[in-house]
Order: structure tokens, then C-alpha cells, then sequence
């Protein structure tokens, strides 16, 4: 049984209170995970247009939002200037790589990409791509291999984009296991390494769902093989910390090995991974449509 941790960095309070308290919990549990990192602006406030999208304010109200994410971070974009992410530390993403953590790309602009990508036209999504891309090499001297789309959100557009990228791989969807994504007719080079359990915020406060059991519920779902669980610096790295080292010592006390994705995409071989399409659907406890991994 082996998990991977994937951390997806989305705010700024996320970034800088997060990350340094997940890259602690890690370094005391001796295990890495794979980081993902939203790179320009935090407006965080501009979430507030999904407001009639189903399932949204229930979700906010269950994950007590305004606690996780904070106030002045749901104002940003909006009533407050939005603020750069990783130009305001550059420091904790070296960090990071420095501690032997995956890193990757997880946006430019997280909530252009995740309300607006069916929009963008492909020279838009690789300008964006391109902004975090260079700010990474700025940074750290070296081109990122992977990426992780937020919100899951793909198009035709965004994986032409990522194959011209050569990446190692990328982690963009929900399924059960590593693939070749197909979309109307075309198949892409990039492999998909797709998340496997639910987020915490999909299931607290439902189906009985509580901090509690959380991870009664999260140890039920392990399977043989890759698991791949998603984290939130926001939520796991701040009020959930806690619960996120427990996970990590029950699992590696019933013999769970932490691995990284990149670990898992260097022992993938193109050809023999299954090509599935990408269809977009509904996810119990998450508003929006995601990308989920189809038949082959």
C-alpha cells in the first residue's frame, strides 16, 4: 500500500502558514510529498461568483470556510487588492524543494483557471501556464516537470498546452489509476496520475462525516497499490494539521509507504498505461463539474 501526498497550495495565507507547518509535520514523520503551487494572484474574493452553483454555499458552511481560509483572504480580488503568492516569500518555495518535496505548478491565477478555463482559448491557458512556469525557474534555477490543474478542471486546450510542455506528468483528475487521457478523439502524451480519495472538505459534515472519524473513514478507503490523497495547505497544513499526522501515523503503523508522485511517474511506461477519456462530472460534496477519469 503506498499514498501520496499531494498538497495543493491555492492562497496566500495557504503559502505562508501552511506549507512551513506541512513541510514540519513531514520532516518529523520522515516521509515527502508532492507540492503544487499557485504562483500569482490570490483572488481568493472572486469565489464569491460561485455563489449559485449547487453544492457551494453548503459546502462553505459544512468546511467553515471564513476559519479556513480566513476573512481577509475571502476578500481578496474584491474589496482588497489581490496579492502575489510566491513573490511575497520566495523563500518557502525554496524551502521546499530544498527539503527533497516534488514541486510543481498548480496555477498562475487559481480562480481564473478554475471559474473561467471553458473560456480561455489555448494561447491564454499557456500564457498562464508559462507565467508560473517561468516564475519556478526563476526561483529555483530549474524547470518544473508536473503540474495539477486546480480544481481539476481540464479542457483540449489545457492538455495540448501541458504535451508541449514535455512534463514527466501531471495530476489533474479523479480516478483510480495512472493514464493516458483521451478527449474527443485525441490521445495526449502527458500521463494523468489522478487523485483517488476524496478531499477532506468533500466529506466533512456529511454522512456523519466528523473531525473525529475523519480518518476512521480515510483508513477505510486505502486500497493496495496507489492511493493518491489531495490536501489542502488552507486546511490540512492549518486547522486540520492535526488530523493529517494522525492520518500518517495510522497509515504507516499498518504498513502504508509515503511515496511521491514523481517517484510513481518515473516507474510509468507510456505504453502500456491504459488510455481512458476525461469526462467532466459531479463528485459528491464538491460544487462543479471535475475532471474524472473514463473507460478506455
Amino acid at each position: 500500500m503506498r499514498i501520496a501526498l499531494k498538497v495543493d497550495v491555492d492562497t496566500l495565507r495557504g503559502y505562508l502558514e501552511g506549507v512551513p507547518r506541512l513541510l514540519k509535520l513531514m520532516d518529523r514523520r520522515g516521509i515527502r510529498g508532492s507540492f503544487f503551487f499557485s504562483f500569482g494572484p490570490d483572488n481568493s474574493g472572486k469565489a464569491i461568483r460561485r455563489i449559485f452553483r449547487k453544492g457551494f454555499i453548503s459546502k462553505m458552511v459544512r468546511t467553515n470556510a471564513p476559519g479556513t481560509y480566513g476573512l481577509k483572504t475571502m476578500m481578496y480580488g474584491t474589496l482588497l487588492p489581490a496579492p502575489m503568492i510566491v513573490p511575497s516569500a520566495p523563500s518557502i518555495l525554496k524551502e521546499v524543494a530544498k527539503s527533497g518535496q516534488d514541486t510543481g505548478i498548480h496555477s498562475w491565477d487559481h480562480v481564473k483557471w478554475q471559474d473561467r478555463l471553458d473560456h480561455l482559448s489555448e494561447s491564454e491557458i499557456e500564457s498562464l501556464l508559462r507565467k508560473a512556469g517561468n516564475m519556478y525557474r526563476k526561483v529555483l534555477g530549474t524547470s518544473s516537470t508536473c503540474c495539477a490543474a486546480p480544481a481539476w478542471k481540464t479542457s483540449l486546450a489545457s492538455l495540448s498546452v501541458q504535451d508541449r510542455m514535455g512534463l514527466l506528468y501531471a495530476s489533474d483528475s479523479r480516478g483510480k489509476t495512472p493514464f493516458l487521457p483521451s478527449l474527443r478523439g485525441r490521445v495526449f502524451r502527458t500521463p494523468q496520475i489522478p487523485t483517488t480519495l476524496p478531499t477532506m472538505d468533500e466529506i466533512l459534515g456529511r454522512d456523519g462525516c466528523t473531525a473525529d472519524n475523519v480518518n476512521d473513514i480515510y483508513m477505510s478507503l486505502l486500497t493496495e497499490g496507489l492511493n493518491v490523497h489531495t490536501v489542502h495547505a488552507e486546511m490540512e497544513g492549518m486547522s486540520m494539521l492535526s488530523k493529517l499526522d494522525e492520518l500518517v501515523k495510522r497509515a504507516k503503523s499498518e504498513g502504508a509507504e509515503f511515496v511521491t508522485l514523481k517517484e510513481e511517474a518515473a516507474k510509468l511506461t507510456k505504453e502500456e498505461l491504459p488510455i481512458c477519456e476525461v469526462i467532466q462530472g459531479e463528485i459528491p460534496g464538491r460544487a462543479g463539474a471535475v475532471s474524472l477519469q473514463g473507460g478506455r
